[in-house]
């Protein structure tokens, strides 16, 4: 059976209060609606269509090619939305999920388990339900004796037994995907919003004599529609302590999960760990055995085995095996860390490569740099790559070592094996092993401060 799915993510999401188009927010740093989609393309649907609005290029730029999309230009409700599949989808055979674009922790697993029952049932629609302790405002779900649904009564117009009833409809669908298109073209706006109701299609088959059914999820949590920054949160915090026990369950160490940010796309390896406030964000991937934390942020880098990264810094960057950095360092974009390299605090690495076992420890600045295996960058060492309008490379060949206090004028050459003395300032390329010294000879003027003292 082919198997569809459209996601409801037109809607501007007024009580969002932002400029940014509400399914674009993001939770574990991933836009709400590719939370939706990466879930739906784990089962093997043969067309996903997106439904957009307001915001429509927005959401393209960020989803692409994942999926197909249809354009809501007039938000008349969520029926209506469906409907704008219709040229896409409308002659397919098969069965469609429905599915909002502002629910991101439902997961793969509740998917499948939705479009198997609606299967088993053989019915015509099927909606995903679940039990509230408290069910107000929500559309409650009556069932008859065979489990099968007659009806969604809405928390308005229910009577006093209807609303004891705790099951509710979350919103998520299946339907017989022709059946749905056909119902489509009979709903009506005949109520308060004036509006065309995705509900009102279950009333239209149930009325036709077709089999309605319903899908119970045990996790209420997973259906939370966001559609403010409370909720907002709230599916931060469900959707980060999800993440962090599933790394938990792989052998990775969180030492307290409350306060430790993991995005859903970073991967860890085992037996690391994580210390409190640590912000893992992007595609990061880390080794195992490494050790990241307290209060690092690391984003969108791939970080070697056993290594060590403490109150520090590290954007899109390839960190290797066996390196330490801290704290309070800073790794900048499009820098690459060799083995068993040492970053120390208030170093800075920008747009630079550093080779096996080359150290900057303390108090540095090195940007546009390639530095060799086995450099010493003495405290306060600086490559000096900017003239005020164009970037310049700096080459520090291997095993090189350049005194404290030193400034590198690039573009410039260190060659393997030299030498430079401290507070040196090199402007000129330096020849493999030579000791370069570039600084005023010192003059002692003795007595200078008793005379100096007596006027």
């Amino acid at each position: 059976m082919n198997r569809y799915a459209i996601i409801l993510a037109a809607g501007q999401g007024t009580r969002m209060k932002s400029k940014l188009y509400k399914v674009l927010h993001p939770v574990c740093g991933k836009p709400m609606v590719e939370h939706v989609i990466d879930h739906v393309a784990k089962l093997e649907m043969k067309r996903v269509v997106t439904i957009i609005g307001h915001g429509a290029e927005k959401v393209k730029e960020y989803l692409g090619n994942k999926c197909e999309y249809a354009l809501q230009e007039e938000q008349l409700g969520t029926a209506h939305a469906v409907r704008q599949a219709e040229a896409l989808l409308g002659e397919e055979e098969g069965t469609t999920l429905v599915i909002c674009g502002d629910t991101p922790l439902i997961t793969p697993e509740t998917m499948m388990a939705l479009m198997e029952h609606h299967a088993k049932t053989k019915a015509k629609a099927t909606i995903l339900t679940a039990i509230s302790n408290d069910p107000t405002g929500y559309g409650r779900v009556i069932r008859n004796e065979n489990g099968l649904v007659e009806k969604i009564v809405e928390h308005k117009d229910a009577n006093e037994a209807e609303l004891k009833v705790k099951e509710i409809n979350t919103g998520t669908y299946c339907f017989d995907n022709k059946a749905l298109f056909q119902a489509l073209k009979e709903v009506n706006n005949d109520n308060a919003q004036g509006e065309y109701y995705l509900p009102d299609v279950i009333e239209i088959l149930k009325n036709k004599g077709e089999t309605i059914s319903a899908y119970q999820t045990d996790d209420i949590e997973e259906t939370l529609g966001v559609n403010d920054r409370v909720a907002l949160a709230e599916a931060e915090n469900i959707m980060k302590m999800r993440i962090n026990r599933l790394h938990m369950k792989n052998g990775v160490t969180i030492i307290d999960p409350a306060c430790t940010y993991i995005s859903a796309d970073a991967m860890i390896g085992r037996d690391s760990v994580i210390y409190p406030g640590t912000m893992i964000k992007g595609k990061t991937i880390i080794g195992s055995e490494c050790i990241i934390g307290p209060n690092s942020e690391i984003e969108n880098c791939k970080v070697g085995d056993r290594t060590v990264i403490r109150h520090s810094a590290a954007f899109d960057s390839e960190i290797g095996n066996d390196v330490n950095i801290g704290p309070f360092a800073h790794i900048r974009p499009q820098s690459t860390l060799g083995d068993k390299v040492k970053i120390g605090n208030f170093v800075e690495i920008k747009k630079s490569v550093l080779g096996t076992g080359s150290k900057a420890s303390h108090l540095s600045y090195i940007g546009d740099a390639e530095v060799g295996k086995d450099v010493n960058l003495g405290c306060g060492s600086i490559t000096v790559n900017y003239d005020g309008e164009k970037k310049h490379l700096t080459i520090i060949e291997d095993h090189a070592f350049v005194g404290c206090n030193s400034n590198l004028i690039a573009p410039v050459k260190i060659g393997k094996g030299s030498y430079i003395a401290a507070g040196s300032t090199i402007t000129d390329d330096v020849p493999e092993g030579s000791l370069s010294i570039a600084r005023m000879r010192q003059t002692n003027k003795v007595g200078y401060m008793e005379k100096k003292n007596n006027k």
